[in-house]
């Protein structure tokens, strides 16, 4: 089965674990991918689905995720907070550096994150894209080589904890396990973008990966 198909039924499994948890909790309320895609199709906002949702078609197995991460194309991300916040009116804007963060008014819980394309491997983004189609719903997602830096630069950020680094190591590990065709080259370029050096590094940790060898935070 191609990824892409595989991507569809992760992506679906992944909503419906989301929405069985967060149901569980009474004061927790649940966005699909699909409520934030329609809305930005709707208004043709450029943007790529990444977070557990955008990257599951890549990896072993879904996993729910309490909030949709977008990269959204930085001429759209006014727009974009506006229409969002229109449709979902129990949302509130907290308005960062490199984010959007579209909150509970209630429980102050992240909804949806409309990431700023500010950091040189995010501008790049929207030329390494697959598209996808759920529900009638065109959309992309980052390419594998793609998936793997947008886990690598918070595999190796300074102001990440540690306990969210490994689970960026983790998503990194099953993704290159899954993957055995990477555009290395490609990679290590991409890896660049985080910092003068880390394509060599991101090339060295998919060596170890697949060499089955410990990885070093």
């Amino acid at each position: 089965m191609a990824v892409l198909d595989i991507h569809e039924q992760r992506m679906r499994r992944s909503a419906e674990i989301a929405r069985f948890q967060m149901e569980l909790q009474l004061d927790k309320r649940f966005l699909s991918p699909l409520d934030v895609i329609r809305v930005l199709n709707r208004e043709k906002i450029s943007f790529v689905l990444v977070g557990a949702y955008g990257l599951s078609g890549w990896m072993t197995q879904a996993r729910a995720t309490e909030d949709v991460d977008v990269v959204v194309a930085l001429k759209h991300v006014k727009k974009a907070t506006r229409l969002l916040l229109e449709e979902f009116p129990f949302l509130e804007a907290d308005d960062q550096e490199v984010v959007v963060r579209l909150r509970d008014k209630v429980s102050t819980d992240v909804l949806i994150d409309l990431m700023k394309p500010t950091q040189p491997h995010l501008r790049a983004i929207f030329k390494h894209t697959e598209k996808v189609e759920l529900k009638k719903q065109t959309y992309r997602i980052p390419t594998i080589e793609m998936a793997l830096v947008l886990k690598f630069a918070p595999m190796i950020s300074l102001a990440r904890i540690d306990r969210k680094k490994f689970i960026d190591a983790h998503d990194f590990m099953d993704m290159v396990q899954r993957n055995s065709e990477l555009d290395e080259e490609l990679l290590q370029t991409l890896g660049d973008r985080v910092y003068n050096g880390g394509g060599k590094a991101i090339v060295e940790l998919v060596r170890k990966v697949r060499a089955g060898e410990k990885l070093t935070l």
